[in-house]
């Protein structure tokens, strides 16, 4: 069911449409939440220090967090001792004061956004524990000499398990071998017992490396006594009895200590390691080795610890099950033991699920698949809920590992979670679906420059995201022409790479992403640098004690590059010592010593590539010698051959001067001038303290041999050639490999070899018999001998046969070795019959299931590769929709008898038919069949416009949809107001026939803007909508009577100018009037016919003053008259009648700053009361206040 699966979802992404790949999606751009960090599964915590439980996780709008706890909600706001880290959801608990115990639990940590839920895996958290030893007496033991003994360990369990290990009281390991081991469990086992094993202090140790403590046994002591000793210590306990008799522990064969008996099983997880054990006891001590019984074991993951006793096995994988045998042996014999393993296995992954980026209408799929033994189940989850409880998405398929996707719509964006499980485990995977539409965007920073060496590869990056997946072109220096084909090689990220990059290849790049929603450009640039080379490397040096010496290093490198140079000695730094000097091109050492010598080694580094070169330095005794003329050694002399034979020779030969530096080794080589004349092969190697070697020699081959000296310096010149030494040909010694037989047509078998190089043909004529017969049909085999061909065609055989092969080599000295048989096939022919019993089922309007009968065996004639189900569609069922003719295929395999076909148009006829197909080619045709779909929603209509807007009415036009998906039953029309701010206002809902094509709404309020959706229906439901903005008119007399001048800026402004003013004039007048006393005034005021013509001062608010000319009194001072009174005139209009006789004042320049009231007061200097009218200035103050 699920390779169904598997086919399907892979065959969808063929036929139908784009398969998104994962991507990393920019995080400005909405997306689900992913999980990036958690704590691991099975979370071990130490006990003396805050429990951290990590999630973390991204996403947009970034995500919250929230937890279980054994499988409920985990309320972090109700315990004050846990707090979740800021922008993370991450948990710690403070456990100071608590007991770390009571937090142990399984936790699950889940991320939410407006997009989906992503959840973690269980977190088992648990105490790490290093419980004391239980107190306990040891008895010490006594052992005869010989026998064998075993010291038990029994640590408390802790978590994880303790390491185990004996030491004694001085903390030194006890020394252990073949013959005292410790086991797996930590006992320490004795195969036999010796006198020196006698002590007091065997103490097992136990460390518990999660807290970092070590628990410690109580010493055990042990003595082991020789047979007299016994008898005399035995005695005592038992009143003199002799226990023992005279004879000494006897030598015996081995027998297992552990395991017991003579099989055992073990299971074991894939890629675990896989521990067996076997000790023996004996004497002498046994020997254990080991084997697999049913093959090899693998010697790349194998090792053999505890002296052999241990067969460990590291990763281990399906092919380790089987019957593994330890076998123990001494001197008197050999026991054997069995151990049957079988490996099980956890869910493991095959395909993981990835994120999936795909922009509306794409088409993609989620695989889950893993393995495991026994298989695991596959369940999904939607943002953390059972995909069976999650809301239903008509684009959404699910088959067993694999969701399909097709059509999406924007909003269809979740989280999918893929849990595989089987008895041994669980993998759980978040994987999620993002439906975006967005334009391409290069993620590359713009202009990066990019430096490589000369002949070096060139990867020039061009990282994009865009939904669609944009499709990414090259261009170089200009748009001209796109770089494809050598040297360029685009890969799928978009990256350009030049295998081999030359100069010419520098200069500018330019990528271009494009998609339907727009394009985007990157220029990045490519500099080609010359390598770094060094000229003159260090030379040999040999130097006197006490000298000076110059190693020289010039380099050659690319002038846009600064080299450094390094020395090192021995490939170690250089000594810190003044006496080194490194220049630009140069290493002087002054003043050398003897630990000085050693290989000295330049390395020039530049930012792009190094070179470096090494020379050693020899340091000799100051003493006179004579010179060194060579620093090579010379080639040797006098080769010499004897022991001639037919397939082998001894060669010797004289050493040549060493010149101080002794020989290492020979090279020897040979040259065959019978077959590759001119040609020195390299033979063998021999030390340097030889001067012969045995040589091995193949038939049919004229030898010539030379030798080469190599000492610290470097190797000789080559000695001077051998005399020439023939072998006498012989029969082949091999066979050709690579023997294989198929079909290239349909009666015909074609058997091919690889033919043997002529050192191999060990004789004249080399030729080859070819050798067939039909399996199971022919007793005789036919043959044929050929020469010079590697292939042979047997023409007239049946159609797709089995045959049994084997090519022989054979010369003219006779043939080689029986050859092995290998089975071939003759030619296969296309598949005689259709499938049958063809059948369909219409699951919904996109989706149809066929069904077919495997085609029979024979009527196949060759391998069954599967079957092709082409399909088409031959119309629409709608009258409006043209007829379409385009022909699909979808694969599937030979072992599939049904398959399906998405992805198909609603309410349309089809047509399909069946072939079974094989390497040949597709077989007939069954008949083909007609299906039709039913009906679906339709498309959105193919357009709304708004047209002949008014001051209360709009006139809305429309086209049908252009996939109407089935009989249209009418329009769904909605509108609602949308305000300056954007709110929207309710919703109106008109239900239109299907023939109409436009509509007018009337009544609708002047001068306001709605907002329209329109979609089309049919019988199966209404399709997508689309929208619309428009707004009603008012004219031009209205909206002058519709301004409101309160509203209107200037007055607004004019209004608060004024009332500006008018507070700055009466503060003036309030301190005015403060400063000075009273002033009566002039009885003849009255003289004046109206007194508001008084003319008042613009600057001070005051009022003019009288002329003398006129025949009134002149005002009286600033200050009242001693009786504190003030005489009245006769005018009523004086200014005095308006307030209070003492309080109205003014100032000496005839300012008025007295206060008014509404009443006359009584003067309590003249002692009467005055009534008089209130005051104007004081209700005009009033009113104003």
């Amino acid at each position: 069911m699920m390779e169904r699966t598997r086919k399907c979802a892979m065959l969808l992404v063929l036929c139908l449409g784009h398969l998104a790949s994962s991507l990393e999606v920019p995080l400005d751009l909405p997306q689900p939440p992913t999980i990036t960090h958690e704590s691991p599964k099975d979370y071990i915590i130490d006990p003396r220090e805050n429990i951290v439980i990590l999630c973390d996780a991204k996403g947009k709008p970034y995500p919250s967090f929230f937890w279980t706890r054994n499988g409920t909600h985990f309320d972090i706001d109700m315990d004050p001792k846990v707090t979740m880290k800021p922008h993370s959801g991450t948990l710690v608990v403070d456990i100071s004061g608590e007991k770390a115990e009571s937090y142990e639990g399984v936790y699950q940590c889940t991320a939410r956004n407006d997009h989906g839920t992503a959840v973690s895996n269980n977190i088992i958290v648990r105490q790490s524990k290093s419980p004391l030893w239980s107190k306990e007496r040891n008895e010490p033991i006594v052992v005869r000499e010989g026998v064998s003994l075993v010291l038990h360990c029994r640590p408390p369990a802790g978590l994880p398990p303790p390491i185990i290990f004996w030491m004694d009281n001085n903390f030194q390991r006890l020394p252990q071998s073949s013959r005292v081991s410790q086991a797996l469990n930590g006992d320490l086992y004795f195969s036999n017992i010796l006198k020196e094993d006698s002590r007091s202090d065997y103490i097992c140790y136990a460390r518990f490396p999660h807290t970092q403590t070590i628990q410690q046994k109580q010493p055990i002591t042990v003595k082991v006594l020789n047979l007299d000793a016994i008898n005399e210590t035995m005695a005592d306990f038992y009143n003199g009895t002799d226990i023992f008799s005279d004879s000494p522990a006897e030598e015996r064969k081995p027998s297992f200590l552990i395991p017991s008996g003579p099989t055992s099983s073990k299971l074991v997880l894939r890629g675990q390691v896989l521990e067996m054990e076997c000790i023996a006891e004996g004497l002498p001590t046994p020997e254990i080795s080991w084997s697999k019984v049913s093959g090899e074991l693998p010697a790349e993951r194998t090792s053999f610890p505890h002296f052999q006793k241990t067969l460990r096995i590291v990763n281990v994988s399906t092919s380790d099950a089987g019957d593994y045998r330890c076998t123990a042996r001494n001197s008197l014999g050999i026991i054997h033991h069995t151990i049957r393993v079988t490996v099980k296995a956890a869910p493991y992954w095959i395909t993981y699920p990835k994120n999936l980026v795909l922009a509306p209408r794409e088409t993609g799929v989620l695989t889950c698949r893993a393995n495991g033994l026994p298989k695991p189940t596959i369940t999904w989850t939607m943002n953390g809920v059972s995909i069976e409880n999650s809301p239903r998405d008509p684009s959404r398929t699910v088959e067993d590992d694999t969701i399909i996707f097709t059509q999406v719509q924007i909003g269809s964006s979740a989280v999918y979670q893929c849990n595989a499980s089987n008895e041994y485990g669980y993998l759980l995977a978040n994987a999620f679906v993002n439906v975006l539409s967005e334009p391409p965007r290069v993620l590359t920073p713009a202009d990066t420059v990019y430096q490589v060496i000369r002949n070096n590869p060139a990867l020039l990056d061009c990282s994009v995201f865009g939904s669609p997946i944009p499709n990414i072109t090259w261009f170089k220096d200009s748009r001209s022409s796109t770089l494809d084909g050598d040297p360029y090689i685009l890969h799928d990220n978009g990256t350009l790479e030049i295998h081999v990059a030359q100069a010419q290849n520098s200069g500018k790049y330019i990528c271009v992403a494009r998609n339907f929603l727009g394009i985007s450009v990157n220029h990045v640039y490519l500099q080609v640098k010359e390598p770094t080379r060094i000229l003159k490397q260090p030379e040999y040096k040999v130097v006197k004690r006490s000298n000076s010496v110059v190693f020289e290093c010039k380099v050659k490198h690319d002038p846009s590059l600064l080299p450094t140079v390094t020395w090192l000695k021995d490939n170690g730094e250089l000594p810190d010592d003044e006496r080194f000097v490194v220049d630009n091109d140069s290493l002087t050492i002054t003043k050398v010593t003897e630990s000085d010598e050693g290989v000295y080694t330049c390395i020039m580094n530049t930012s792009l590539d190094q070179d470096s070169a090494s020379a050693k330095l020899t340091v000799v005794e100051a003493t006179p010698t004579p010179a060194i003329a060579y620093e090579y050694p010379d080639p040797p002399t006098d080769l010499e051959l004897t022991d001639q034979r037919d397939r082998s020779v001894q060669l010797t030969w004289i050493p040549g001067n060493e010149y101080n530096s002794p020989i290492q080794k020979f090279l020897i080589q040979y040259e065959d001038s019978l077959h590759h004349h001119g040609h020195w092969h390299n033979m063998t190697e021999v030390p340097g303290t030889r001067t012969t070697a045995h040589l091995k020699l193949s038939p049919y081959v004229h030898y010539t041999f030379r030798v080469l000296a190599l000492n610290a310096v470097g190797l000789s010149q080559p000695s001077y050639p051998s005399r020439m030494y023939k072998t006498r040909p012989a029969a082949p010694d091999e066979n050709p490999s690579g023997v294989e037989g198929h079909g290239t047509e349909h009666d015909n078998l074609v058997i091919s070899w690889k033919p043997l190089p002529g050192l191999q043909s060990n004789g004249r004529g080399l030729q080859y018999k070819v050798m067939w017969r039909q399996k199971e049909v022919d007793n005789q085999w036919s043959s044929v001998t050929v020469a010079n061909v590697s292939k042979f065609v047997v023409s007239g055989t049946p159609t797709f046969v089995p045959y049994e092969v084997k090519v022989q080599a054979l010369n003219e000295h006779g043939p080689g070795p029986e050859p092995p048989t290998i089975i071939g096939y003759s030619g296969e022919d296309l598949p005689e019959s259709p499938p049958d019993n063809v059948q369909f089922i219409v699951l919904n309007s996109t989706l149809v299931e066929i069904h077919w009968e495997h085609v029979p065996a024979k009527s196949v004639r060759g391998r069954l590769k599967g079957y092709k189900l082409f399909y088409w569609k031959e119309q629409s069922l709608h009258k409006h929709n043209s007829h379409h003719v385009e022909q699909h295929v979808l694969l599937f395999s030979g072992n599939k008898s049904h398959g399906m076909l998405p992805g198909l148009e609603p309410f349309s006829l089809y047509a399909f038919n069946v072939r079974a197909y094989n390497s040949r080619g597709e077989g007939p045709a069954c008949t083909s069949q007609q299906f039709e779909t039913p009906e679906g929603v339709p498309g959105h209509p193919s357009f709304l416009r708004i047209t002949n807007p008014n001051l209360d009415s709009l006139t809305l036009s429309w086209g049908p949809p252009h996939n109407r998906n089935g009989h249209l039953t009418g329009y769904t029309l909605r509108y609602q107001t949308v305000n300056n701010s954007n709110e929207l206002g309710p919703v109106v809902e008109l239900a239109l026939p299907p023939n109409e094509t436009s509509v007018t709404l009337l009544n609708l309020k002047y001068s306001t803007r709605y907002k329209f959706y329109f979609n089309a229906k049919t019988n199966r439901g209404a399709g997508p909508a689309i929208t619309e903005e428009a707004i009603t008119i008012m004219d031009e007399a209205m909206a002058s009577r519709q301004v409101d001048i309160a509203t209107q800026g200037w007055f607004i402004g004019l209004m608060c100018a004024i009332a500006l003013l008018i507070l700055v004039l009466l503060i003036i007048c309030f301190i005015q009037r403060n400063k000075g006393g009273k002033y009566p005034v002039k009885e003849k005021e009255d003289a004046h016919t109206d007194p508001e013509f008084q003319p008042m001062k613009d600057d001070d608010c005051t009022f003019g003053e009288y002329s003398d000319s006129e025949d009134h009194k002149p005002l009286k001072g600033s200050r009242t008259s001693s009786n504190g009174t003030v005489k009245r005139g006769d005018s009523d209009d004086s200014l005095v009648d308006y307030g209070d006789a003492g309080d109205g004042q003014f100032n000496e320049d005839g300012s008025f700053i007295g206060q008014y009231s509404g009443k006359r007061e009584r003067d309590t200097g003249e002692g009467h009361e005055s009534s008089e009218a209130p005051s104007p200035v004081n209700n005009a103050m009033n009113s104003f206040v």
